[in-house]
């Protein structure tokens, strides 16, 4: 993982942001133990077969053979040569996913993935926000002053990804308007959808230009919440509701990946199954638009998820051991561990022990990490699992309830306090 976490919890200092952020991208490689890191950014998570392809190709023929999602939908190659820079960038260029050299690392866009337009799947088809979002920032000189890490979140209406908290995001409305959120505003500002990415791209504006009057610097809209003048409607509570895995109601198929890591073969396998588009989702997820339900049972044999009720739904964990040499452990093959011995629970248990997400229970979300920057982590309130060096350290964190009291675990102690966690509400 890139040498700064990503996250600043509610209350906590704002950062001393003196420096340049160091988030890897297509051009700028971060040096990690496994080898160099790369990040391609894809706004709206959008992918053709064709640039799937080349992903599955550069990360065998150039890095470890794998190829991983973000929780922004972006993916990374790891295990690269120090000197493979260019030829990643070719390869890049050539299938159309490195439009602009100079503002590669700002294309941070995050889409609701749902296959379709209305009310079963939301109030507007965002992809056409997602390109032309993407075509204006590349084309706006001053962008490139955002961070590497700073966010942009267009939500169709189902409010799944508005509840990333991105520092820009555009919802959606069933009547031609939208609603403009900076940070994690209660409030939102209407603007017509015309011109909701005109909105989306001036309030970033907005927010360089206020912080230089300032004379301060910040990579998060977040970090300064008081900086610009907040909308004058109040956003309802609502924590979303994400595509289950599996067939989706609205047409197409959505699978998991475990902690979104897949193999170049893997790629391959979601490409066959694709019907001319791919979309990456920030839960690690591929929803394949149009792809038949028939297509189902080859997935899960190639090692996707394809169905909710287990342990491994809301799962996620840092690079660890041996990616990253502050790690005191290699979380992932100990959460595997953990998630895969727990019980797949039928959909009648599950909501009787409120274990199921999205479906009007409480199965907390659950991440585990290798040392104190919780490098990856999710917003609001989670199970955290963090190594200590002689185990684990469990506690509930995030959000406004803060952190409930943490207890000290081995590794064979782990999954019953992981399991006893998830199900505190």
């Amino acid at each position: 993982m890139p040498p700064e976490p990503d996250a600043v919890e509610p209350g906590a200092a704002v950062p001393d942001r003196a420096r340049s952020d160091a988030c890897p991208g297509a051009l700028r490689l971060h040096t990690a133990d496994d080898g160099a890191l790369a990040r391609v950014r894809l706004p709206g998570g959008l992918l053709t077969e064709r640039q799937a392809l080349a992903l599955a190709d550069a990360a065998e023929a150039l890095g470890d053979g794998r190829a991983e999602i973000t929780s922004r939908g972006n993916v990374q190659l790891r295990g690269l040569a120090s000197d493979c820079g260019g030829e990643l960038a070719e390869r890049l260029r050539a299938a159309g996913l490195l439009p602009s050299d100079t503002h590669e690392r700002v294309r941070n866009i995050v889409a609701s993935p749902g296959p379709g337009a209305g009310p079963a799947e939301g109030s507007a088809d965002v992809r056409a926000w997602a390109r032309a979002l993407d075509a204006a920032l590349c084309a706006s000189p001053w962008a490139t002053g955002l961070s590497g890490k700073f966010l942009f979140a267009l939500d169709d209406g189902r409010r799944d990804v508005a509840a990333l908290d991105a520092d820009v995001t555009l919802i959606a409305g069933p009547d031609g308007t939208a609603l403009l959120r900076l940070g994690r505003a209660a409030t939102a500002r209407p603007v017509p959808a015309g011109r909701a990415v005109e909105a989306a791209l001036d309030a970033a504006r907005e927010f360089l230009d206020a912080q230089r009057a300032a004379g301060l610097r910040a990579w998060h809209l977040r970090e300064l919440p008081d900086l610009l003048p907040p909308g004058p409607l109040p956003l309802p509570p609502s924590a979303g509701t994400r595509p289950p895995l599996g067939a989706l109601p609205g047409g197409g198929l959505h699978v998991g990946l475990r902690f979104g890591v897949a193999t170049a073969g893997q790629w391959r396998a979601l490409v066959d199954a694709a019907e001319g588009e791919l979309r990456l989702t920030p839960w690690r997820g591929v929803v394949l638009p149009g792809a038949p339900a028939g297509r189902l049972p080859a997935l899960t044999a190639a090692g996707f998820r394809t169905g909710a009720g287990t342990a491994w739904d809301g799962a996620s964990a840092c690079t660890g051991l041996p990616g990253c040499a502050k790690s005191r452990s290699d979380v992932r093959a100990d959460a595997a561990r953990v998630l895969d011995e727990a019980p797949v629970l039928d959909k009648a248990r599950a909501l009787d022990e409120t274990w199921v997400l999205n479906e009007g229970a409480a199965l907390l979300p659950v991440h585990w990490s290798g040392c104190e920057r919780r490098c990856g982590h999710p917003a609001g309130r989670r199970v955290d699992v963090l190594a200590t060096g002689e185990g684990y350290r469990v506690a509930v964190t995030g959000g406004a309830q803060g952190r409930d009291t943490a207890v000290e675990v081995t590794n064979e102690q782990m999954a019953a306090a992981v399991a006893a966690a998830r199900r505190t509400t």
